[in-house]
């Protein structure tokens, strides 16, 4: 069976409804191998990283999860995004997402184009209708483009499908889980990402593939 990678969850060191410890529970019931614990941060909370860090270590060492810290740097000014990531860097986090211009949400513009270029960034979460140019440059520089599981931020699904299968940039299906119903099994995620346009064999890179070439860039 084939187990579940995720790189964009949230507990409550944000918005999400669970300890770092119950979303690692939930998602080993659910038969993932590894999740990122990626909270929502601008400047004001950004320092909350090592207080991840350290109860994602209780939980690798002693359970059968691998959990990764990490963060969504979320609704910042574009001019503070590679500052931003950068420090994320420094205080530990391994996965570095940041929130795109998604249709639900008045996400300023520029943020897709600033995040591309961004060489801390692993993740453009949820893009929206993300241009074709800032798409070349996501995979000139190793940014993945997620396929979204949440309502609302979903509509764009098919557009990113598209547009990154054109032009060869890498995409990953995440869940952006921020309550024990956003969770998906492997096959459920395999559905959304089949849904969005994707081939089967495309979907296999975006959640086998995709997941385990950022994990490993930044071991």
């Amino acid at each position: 069976m084939n187990k579940r990678i995720d790189l964009h969850m949230h507990s409550l060191f944000s918005d999400g409804e669970l300890l770092p410890s119950e979303l690692a529970r939930r998602a080993y019931v659910l038969n993932h191998s590894t999740i990122a614990i990626t909270d929502h941060v601008d400047s004001s909370n950004i320092s909350t990283i090592p207080n991840l860090i350290e109860a994602i270590e209780d939980i690798n060492d002693n359970w059968d999860i691998n959990v990764v810290p990490g963060v969504e740097i979320t609704h910042t000014p574009v001019e503070v995004i590679a500052k931003l990531a950068k420090k994320a860097r420094k205080l530990g986090a391994k996965i570095v997402v940041v929130h795109g211009e998604t249709l639900s949400e008045p996400v300023i513009e520029g943020t897709n184009h600033e995040a591309v270029q961004c060489e801390d960034v692993d993740i453009l979460a949820h893009p929206g209708l993300i241009r074709k140019e800032d798409v070349e440059i996501a995979k000139e520089n190793n940014v993945a483009l997620e396929i979204s599981g949440r309502k609302g931020h979903s509509l764009s699904n098919g557009h990113v499908t598209k547009l990154g299968m054109e032009v060869g940039a890498d995409l990953v299906i995440n869940t952006d889980s921020h309550s024990p119903d956003d969770l998906l099994s492997f096959q459920e995620s395999k559905l959304i990402g089949l849904g969005a346009g994707l081939t089967e064999k495309e979907v296999m890179k975006a959640l086998v593939d995709n997941p385990k070439k950022i994990i490993k860039k930044r071991e």
